[in-house]
């Protein structure tokens, strides 16, 4: 039986990229539900055609995003690609900064990352991210009133993002007295 705490480490300490397991299978997972929920839907769907899931709030599109989220900065789709590769490096190279020693750390880190890569993937193979969710109300004079268009990979980005945020949120600014117990542990960090 594998041992829980094996894939903990400790505020600090490095491990390779490549022996994060649990970053690197939550990552595998996002990108795998992400590009074949796309590919269902590309087959499914035609450009203009809709498949409506729940009458007056959620439908399946096939909608092309050349820009960022919200449809923001269309046509730079490869600026925004060069922009993912930017930023994968940099999640890569600085994770120990995003409280990757806890378990919900390295799922925030693996699913931020499975979702950059999913639209990254899009952005270099079709020069535009397909996006498929629709969320939508119809309002009293018939009306739609929609919540812009998103896939697999945007949702393992945002909760990704969301969960960074409350670990931040939870850890607190740091006390004096935690930097007096680190400075007696440590005397050459004295500032």
């Amino acid at each position: 039986m594998e041992n829980p705490t094996a894939d903990r480490t400790t505020p600090g300490e490095t491990v390779p990229f490549f022996k994060e397991k649990r970053i690197l299978v939550t990552a595998a997972i996002v990108l795998v539900a992400d590009q074949l929920t796309k590919q269902l839907v590309i087959r499914a769907l035609s450009g203009s055609e809709t498949k409506v899931v729940i009458e007056g709030f959620l439908r399946f599109v096939n909608w092309q995003n050349t820009g960022a989220a919200w449809s923001m900065f269309q046509g730079s789709s490869l600026p925004l690609a060069a922009l993912s590769v930017v930023a994968l490096i940099a999640l890569i190279r600085y994770r120990h900064h995003f409280e990757t020693h806890k378990p919900i750390g390295k799922l925030a880190l693996g699913l931020l990352i499975g979702g950059i890569l999913g639209n990254l993937i899009d952005r270099v193979a079709y020069q535009h991210v397909i996006d498929f969710v629709r969320f939508y109300l119809i309002r009293s004079d018939g009306t739609e009133m929609g919540y812009p268009a998103f896939n697999i990979a945007d949702m393992g980005i945002c909760i990704g993002v969301g969960l960074l945020f409350l670990l931040a949120w939870r850890e607190g600014p740091p006390t004096d007295e935690a930097d007096e117990e680190e400075t007696e542990e440590n005397p050459q960090k004295e500032s």
